[in-house]
């Protein structure tokens, strides 16, 4: 009995120390974690992504992480900096393109402070902006639309002319199909639904078949009237299938999460660069969504390699 005593003491020290030794290789320069977002974590697009990134940051560092929602003025991102500071926050990430500037205001009053900002532009030592290259996403979607169309017209509600995924739909359905036109409008807002759905009207009377609703905040509702009309749509941001595989072709989906819970193990180890960085399929942070019924095995296969073609060597299909 004594040596079976002994001998379970000795497993219950190796265990202690096995999971000493996990510690301080997950342990790095990262110490809690702070998001800040503009609406809600609630919309089911864009704000339940980066939450769910905090999410799966808390779960791999196990580390206390924190939120704030409706961050929409630079006075409200001051107040929240601040906030976060006095609880030991050393990694705040803004989920959108308008904290970039206000990070670059707040940088110098807090150095210990790493501050991650999306699609923004990044200008000092301890401020750094994450991008998706959207140009590749779209060029596949735009292939989808172009096979899938039966009026060769497809269009683009898109959220603002410089969004890289608009030149890339528009060459990849010219790619795909010759003779397809491309029918393109401008909300110059990532959330009036009002005006989206405006927009639309015309090109539903116009004849166009297969559309890309290229903004998170109204893409939704815009799909639900493409819908009545048995229309088809290349979803955006996120995997869109659930609001109909006859209806959603495929979608462009772009992994915030995946993408926030890589700038945090970078940060981690002491490797996230500042500057403005840019992130792809080859970080596989974007890919594409499952795909319709509709949409022919044969050239679901065809995409898949043209995907994987991009992926090891950077080039589409038309290069």
């Amino acid at each position: 009995m004594q040596n079976k005593k002994k001998s379970f003491m000795i497993l219950l020290t190796f265990l202690f120390l096995l999971s000493g030794c996990d510690y301080n290789v997950k342990k790095g320069q990262l110490e809690k974690v702070g998001l800040l977002i503009p609406e809600t974590v609630n919309d089911q697009v864009w704000g339940t992504k980066g939450y769910k990134g905090l999410l799966n940051i808390q779960s791999k560092f196990e580390i206390d992480v924190y939120y704030k929602e409706g961050m929409n003025s630079e006075a409200l991102v001051k107040r929240a900096v601040k906030e976060f500071h006095h609880k030991g926050v050393n990694l705040i990430i803004g989920h959108g393109n308008e904290y970039a500037e206000f990070f670059n205001h707040l940088a110098d009053e807090y150095p210990s402070i790493h501050f991650v900002s999306f699609n923004g532009d990044a200008k000092k030592k301890n401020t750094t902006s994450l991008n998706f290259d959207g140009y590749a996403m779209g060029f596949f979607g735009g292939m989808v639309a172009a096979e899938m169309t039966k009026s060769n017209t497809v269009g683009i509600i898109a959220a603002h002319d410089w969004q890289p995924e608009v030149k890339g739909f528009m060459e990849g359905a010219t790619y795909q199909n010759k003779h397809v036109k491309v029918k393109v409008s401008y909300v110059n807002d990532w959330d009036n639904e009002e005006k989206a759905l405006a927009l639309l009207e015309p090109m539903l009377a116009s004849g166009v078949d297969v559309y890309y609703p290229a903004g998170d905040g109204f893409n939704v509702p815009v799909i639900e009237r493409i819908k009545e009309k048995g229309c088809y749509v290349i979803g955006y941001v996120s995997d869109q299938s659930d609001l109909g595989e006859t209806t959603v072709l495929t979608s462009t989906i772009q992994h915030v999460d995946r993408l926030y819970e890589h700038a945090a193990e970078l940060y981690n180890d002491g490797k996230l660069q500042s500057g403005n960085l840019v992130f792809d399929f080859q970080e596989h942070v974007i890919t594409m969504g499952k795909y319709s019924p509709l949409v022919e095995k044969k050239f679901q296969k065809k995409m898949d390699q043209h995907i994987q073609r991009y992926i090891k060597t950077g080039k589409l299909p038309n290069e």
